[in-house]
């Protein structure tokens, strides 16, 4: 089941795929209590969170318009290639466009995620490049 979350559920997530482990209170956006973000979770049957992702007011000055950035998009390891992940970004794409009427959702993804990333319509915008500490990405988007 997919539901909205508080940003705190968001962080035991983030810390054990995104972090390796850092701890919770470094694992906090700048943007994660603007009333403009928003955060959404998948919960398997047994109402275990396993699947989180972050969206925030953020333009991209390559693209036109209003748009949104994805942060903090993890999957817990033990619910892997389920289907989660995907459906959780679904979700997340049609209520930017017909809730909040936003153009377009972007993000820096990592090299290991791009195709997930593309398999659901994504596109590059940039070449590839380090971030330090948690390594290779692209920035990506697509337009809703």
């Amino acid at each position: 089941m997919i539901r909205f979350i508080q940003p705190e559920q968001t962080l035991p997530l983030r810390s054990l795929v995104l972090r390796s482990g850092l701890s919770e209170d470094q694992c906090i956006f700048d943007h994660d209590l603007l009333p403009t973000t928003f955060h959404m979770g998948y919960f398997d049957d047994s109402d275990r969170l396993v699947c989180v992702l972050t969206c925030m007011k953020e333009n991209h000055g390559k693209l036109p318009k209003a748009g949104y950035r994805l942060r903090g998009m993890a999957t817990h390891p033990d619910h892997l290639r389920r289907g989660y992940a995907g459906d959780l970004l679904r979700a997340a794409e049609l209520h930017l466009k017909t809730q909040l009427q936003v153009d377009y959702l972007w993000f820096n993804a990592r090299s290991v995620a791009f195709p997930f990333y593309e398999k659901l319509g994504f596109e590059f915008m940039s070449d590839e490049f380090d971030i330090p500490g948690i390594g290779p990405h692209k920035e990506m988007f697509k337009l809703l």
